[in-house]
C-alpha cells in the first residue's frame, strides 16, 4: 500500500529502505482515486519511533492512505523536538472540523496514574467523543484502549502485581469476525503494561465482543459490535528491539524489571531479540483498513451519517 506522508518526514527514508512504498504529496495528487484519510493521535513519548512503527503497520494493503498526525495541546512533549512537532503534527483544535475514515490512538506511559490525573485527560475525552461523529472506525492501543473503555463504558483498570512484559500467547475467539480473519489459532503479541481491565468486566459489557485473549495476559483484542471502536491491549506495532530498549532503559535506571517473556533466545539478553509477531500485527491492521474502513466509508467524507 502506498502511504502518503510529507516528503521530508524522517520515517520516510527508513520505510523506503525496507522497500515499503511511500508516496509524497505530489504523486498522490496525480492519481485519480481518493486516499483513505487516517489520523493518528500519538501519545507516546518517542514520537518518531512510534510514527515509523505505525506507518510500517499500515503498509500492507493496495489502498492509498493519507496519514495525518495529531498531538494534544494540553501536554508539552519532552522527548520530541518542537520543530518536528510543529512541522508534522496538528492539534485537535486544528483538525476537529475534519472527518476521517479511520483513527489510531496510541498508548502512553501514564498507566499508573488515575485517568483524571493525566494532564491531557479532559482534551482526550473531547477527542473520544469527537470520534463518534467524525471517524468511521478507531483503533485504541494499550493505555489508549484502557482509557477509551473507561470513558465509553465505565470499565475501570486495576494494577497488576507484576508488569506484563514480553511476548504472550493468545487464542482467537469469534473467528468469523473479519478483524481476525487469517489469524492462526494461537499467536504471539507484545505487552508492556502495569495495569489491566479485568476480562470478566469486558465480557459483561453488552456492547463489546472479545476477539482474542491470553491465559496469562488477559484480553488482547476486543471491539464494539459495529466495529467503530477497536481495543488492542498490547503493542502489536512494536518493532524487534522496542521491548529490548525498554528493558535496558529500566535496568540502567536501577528499576526492578524482569526479563521480557519469550523474547530473547534462551532468556539471555545478550542474544538478539526474536521477531515473532509481525505477520499477525500486519494482518490486524490490514483487516481493519479493509473491513472496517474501506468497505464502509463513503467516497465523499462527511456524507456518512454517524450514529452513537
Amino acid at each position: 500500500m502506498p502511504i502518503r506522508v510529507q516528503g521530508d518526514l524522517p520515517a520516510r527514508e527508513k520505510l523506503e529502505r525496507e522497500n515499503i512504498f511511500v508516496m509524497d504529496e505530489g504523486r498522490a495528487e496525480s492519481q485519480d482515486i481518493r486516499p483513505l484519510e487516517i489520523v493518528i493521535l500519538n501519545l507516546m513519548p518517542l514520537k518518531e519511533e512510534t510514527e515509523l512503527q505505525l506507518l510500517r503497520s499500515l503498509s500492507n494493503t493496495p489502498l492509498q492512505v493519507n496519514v495525518t498526525f495529531m498531538n494534544t495541546s494540553s501536554h508539552e512533549a519532552k522527548n520530541t523536538s518542537t520543530s518536528h512537532l510543529n512541522k508534522f503534527y496538528q492539534s485537535f483544535e486544528e483538525l476537529k472540523e475534519n472527518d476521517y475514515d479511520g483513527m489510531i490512538i496510541t498508548g502512553a506511559p501514564v498507566e499508573q496514574m488515575e485517568f483524571e490525573e493525566v494532564d491531557y485527560w479532559e482534551e482526550l475525552t473531547q477527542i473520544f467523543e469527537w470520534t463518534k461523529t467524525h471517524v468511521m472506525s478507531t483503533i485504541h492501543l494499550c493505555w489508549g484502549a484502557q482509557a477509551a473503555m473507561y470513558y465509553h463504558f465505565g470499565l475501570k483498570k486495576r494494577p497488576l502485581e507484576q508488569k506484563m512484559f514480553g511476548l504472550y500467547w493468545h487464542k482467537v475467539l469469534n473467528r468469523k469476525i473479519p478483524l481476525v480473519r487469517g489469524f492462526d489459532d494461537l499467536f504471539l503479541a507484545p505487552h508492556s503494561r502495569h495495569t489491566e481491565i479485568p476480562r470478566d468486566d469486558i465480557a459483561a459489557c453488552r456492547e463489546l465482543i472479545i476477539l482474542a485473549e491470553s491465559e496469562e495476559a488477559g484480553v488482547f483484542l476486543a471491539m464494539t459490535r459495529d466495529g467503530r471502536q477497536i481495543f488492542v491491549m498490547g503493542h502489536p506495532e512494536y518493532d524487534r528491539v522496542t521491548l529490548d530498549f525498554e528493558y535496558r532503559r529500566d535496568v540502567d535506571k536501577g528499576a526492578k524489571i524482569q526479563l521480557p517473556k519469550n523474547y530473547y533466545r534462551d532468556d539471555d539478553p545478550k542474544n538478539r531479540p526474536r521477531l515473532m509477531w509481525r505477520s499477525h500485527a500486519n494482518n490486524l491492521y490490514t483487516n481493519w483498513i479493509n473491513y472496517y474502513v474501506y468497505q464502509i466509508t463513503p467516497y465523499s467524507l462527511g456524507q456518512h451519517k454517524f450514529t452513537d
